[in-house]
């Protein structure tokens, strides 16, 4: 390789020492900024941003003098990467790897944070499984532009943040937004695909991530988990990532994207609505809204305005990463962009949820699992709103992981509806949340109430009249592919919906029945419109639609609902019946079938 020839040993050597000494200085001064200096949006001086201090320990880059910037030994490397093959020498998977432990010694990052066969991943995914053509494309053309905009990346940041502003009383700069911490980020696609690029090179520093309940970002266990045991769903889901980079080097998009943390305060507090307590949802005389069941295809497929559910990990993202290939990973590789909230969206509490606005799909792939396979290019044509975000609105929650029996419990159906309701609710609608409460009687002091006694069997059928709307309004998608005009700033959310499925089922081992429950509740109770729910072709769910179609048409309310719910668990935990919930609540649905029995979790 030539990438440091323009640099002589005593100009690097001198270079070094100063940059060491910055190094010894970052990780022991940033944190002590945080507390010093108040924050500012102007850029007077990047070193009083508290935004940037909270994320600067975890991105490559330095600051010094209000400026952030790549060493020189980084800089030389990455122009001669930029000047292509005939300047840099990296035509291979192999030497691509050495020019990966190159950059990160130059950014003294600890050979031991990088996964011991993550190079021979590289090696293996760029010199075997891609063809000679592709491989030539991929290091002549788009290895160079990659290199390029890592160039540009400590101005893409000074930029952010000089363009950083307030939304609706919240910052909107990069940065750490710890649990607890309600907030927005806001990124453009050029800044999130120079970041991006970080993760592929393996650059981000992993120094107290798992501290602050972070998850890897780089993409050496991506690759090392091809090495170390090859299997075709892992080459398909690097695939979609290489995919992604080869579109955005044709082509950069230009849009933005949004992260925000939503959190139900355990406390009462002005502006927002508190974690409910069971008493909450046993009083609720919402009506049931709309839901609709879909048999087949994918949440990432349907085109209604509407939440979209991401059956997450806590550590949002998962196993993406690493091996992972279910719901989420799946959608972090077609829609790449999800990746990068790793970097600063640490591990959601009970109480919380995660909102991503505007990524865009590049991948269309088939099947799920074992059976994932990248399916080539797909062409997004979502509506994008005034904030430059295209319309595609993800919801991360976090489902209960292999709770057994005891996903029956109070406590346990309390966490899922809450967690599901963090997620759906729309904070712009608390005034009209609080007019239902004055109209029912009911007071936010009833929050904190303990769990409510569950009603008797003799109020199974029990039914009382309301005024329930299914009427759903079809989307207009003659101009989903136009620039929306100032009313889109409230998002329509009058007319977005919840799409979602088996939500904590599967490898997280929830009962599916007690869980489509769960979520139908929290829509409801957060006034969402509708669901259209997808299952996958899952068993279980066969009679959801008729199920759905008999309590409609008793016009039950949430809170009605609720109790059915917390009376069948009560009697699955004190082992009084077998049956499944769907069953146990209307068993003529299963007069002409065999009777559907749960089995003991």
């Amino acid at each position: 390789m030539r990438i440091r020839q323009s640099v002589t040993a005593g100009e690097v050597g001198g270079v070094m020492d100063e940059f060491n000494l910055i190094l010894l200085r970052r990780n022991s001064n940033l944190q002590n900024y945080s507390k010093k200096v108040s924050h500012s949006n102007t850029m007077d001086s990047l070193e009083t941003r508290e935004d940037l201090t909270s994320i600067l320990p975890y991105l490559p880059l330095f600051l010094r003098s209000s400026k952030l910037f790549w060493p020189p030994p980084v800089v030389e490397a990455l122009k001669s990467l930029a000047g292509g093959p005939s300047h840099s020498n990296v035509n291979s998977g192999q030497v691509l790897g050495i020019a990966i432990s190159d950059l990160r010694n130059s950014l003294s990052l600890p050979v031991s944070t990088l996964h011991p066969s993550a190079l021979h991943g590289y090696a293996l995914f760029f010199d075997d499984l891609m063809s000679r053509d592709a491989s030539e494309k991929w290091f002549g053309n788009v290895v160079p532009q990659l290199a390029d905009l890592l160039l540009r990346l400590p101005g893409l940041l000074e930029t952010h943040y000089q363009n950083a502003v307030s939304c609706n009383g919240m910052e909107t700069g990069l940065r750490l937004l710890e649990s607890q911490q309600q907030g927005v980020v806001f990124l453009s696609q050029g800044l999130i695909a120079a970041l991006l690029v970080c993760s592929f090179f393996c650059l981000f520093p992993t120094t107290n991530r798992g501290v602050k309940h972070l998850q890897t970002i780089n993409f050496d266990s991506l690759y090392a988990c091809l090495y170390d045991s090859y299997d075709v769903q892992q080459e398909n889901k690097i695939k979609c990532i290489v995919h992604y980079f080869e579109k955005i080097c044709s082509c950069m998009p230009m849009g933005n994207v949004s992260f925000e943390r939503k959190v139900l305060p355990l406390t009462n507090r002005p502006s927002h609505i508190s974690f409910p307590r069971a008493n909450f949802w046993s009083k609720s005389s919402i009506s049931l809204c709309h839901l609709e069941v879909h048999s087949s295809g994918f949440i990432e497929d349907q085109s209604a305005e509407a939440l979209e559910v991401d059956f997450a990990n806590e550590y949002i993202g998962g196993g993406a990463l690493r091996r992972g290939c279910v719901q989420e990973e799946i959608r972090f590789m077609i829609n790449p962009e999800l990746i990068v909230g790793m970097l600063f969206l640490p591990a959601m509490a009970d109480n919380e949820a995660i909102e991503i606005i505007g990524t865009q799909r590049f991948s269309n792939h088939t099947g799920y699992a074992s059976s994932f396979r990248f399916c080539g290019d797909y062409k997004d044509v979502k509506g994008v709103d005034s904030m430059g975000r295209r319309k595609t609105r993800i919801i991360a929650i976090d489902a209960l992981c292999h709770p057994g029996k005891r996903q029956y419990t109070p406590e346990c159906l309390l966490r899922e509806i809450n967690k599901a309701f963090c997620g759906f609710y729309d904070q712009s609608k608390r005034q009209q949340y609080e007019n239902l409460f004055l109209d029912t009687g009911f007071s936010e002091a009833e929050f904190d109430e303990g769990i409510r006694k569950p009603l008797g069997s003799s109020m199974r059928n029990l039914s009382t009249p309301k005024n329930l709307s299914t009427s759903f309004q079809a989307i207009d998608e003659t101009s989903c592919n136009q620039p929306t005009g100032d009313d889109e700033r409230k998002w329509d959310y009058d007319n977005v919906g919840i799409v979602t499925g088996n939500w904590g089922c599967g490898a997280f081992g929830g009962d599916p029945e007690v869980k489509v429950i769960i979520q139908w509740l929290a829509a409801s109770q957060a006034l969402r419109p509708f669901i259209l729910y997808y299952t996958l072709g899952l068993e279980t769910l066969r009679k959801l639609d008729k199920l759905v179609q008999w309590i409609i048409s008793h016009e039950w309310s949430v809170g009605e609902l609720w109790e059915m719910l917390v009376e069948y668990s009560m009697q699955k935990l004190k082992r009084e019946t077998k049956l499944s919930f769907f069953n146990w609540l209307l068993p003529s649905l299963y007069d002409d079938d065999d009777v559907p029995v749960m089995m003991d979790m």
